[in-house]
């Protein structure tokens, strides 16, 4: 007859289940929030002005992955957001893929150049929505708001709300969703 002690049970359960266990990923899963448009959809037509006050629209960006993001300077999630925006700008240049961050504060350039140098924002643009026309377009109610879109033009996904765009597992989603 075996003695069976509590440790040796223990132990044979945790082993057990440790054998069971899909493999862990390296990192938690990024942009949790990350909503999937399938099949991609085309995107509103939107115009925006950037800082010396020339019209833009996204058919300026075409053939490269652009990620649109609706924010403002007093928008404190928006705050926390656009350093990891300028992280993933930096990162994607070369790449092909334009981040673009339209801000809708009424106090123009000078508003968002101010904020850039406060918090050390060097890569992203500035481009300015100052009547929420690009939110309307898109229809979202707040602020923050990313939407990525393939070379091909078509929006493949969105976030409502702010994320960690600067980790290097969302980097690497950011270009496999819009830069491949």
């Amino acid at each position: 007859m075996m003695i069976v002690t509590r440790r040796a049970a223990l132990a044979g359960t945790l082993a057990a289940g440790i054998v069971s266990r899909k493999p862990r990923a390296a990192e938690p899963d990024a942009l949790p929030r990350l909503k999937l448009l399938e099949p991609p959809v085309v995107p509103p037509t939107i115009t925006f002005l950037d800082a010396d006050g020339a019209h833009h629209s996204l058919k300026d960006y075409a053939g490269k992955g652009i990620v649109v993001n609706l924010w403002a300077t007093w928008c404190a999630p928006c705050i926390a957001e656009l350093p990891s925006l300028d992280t993933l700008a930096g990162k994607l240049a070369g790449q092909g893929v334009v981040v673009l961050p339209l801000s809708s504060d009424r106090g123009g350039a000078a508003a968002v150049q101010h904020f850039y140098q406060q918090h050390g924002i060097t890569k992203l643009p500035i481009l300015l929505d100052p009547q929420g026309a690009a939110m309307r377009a898109f229809g979202v109610t707040g602020i923050p708001a990313t939407f990525l879109l393939g070379r091909k033009g078509l929006e493949c996904a969105y976030v409502e709300g702010d994320e960690d765009w600067g980790a290097p597992a969302a980097i690497d989603r950011v270009f496999h969703l819009v830069g491949s």
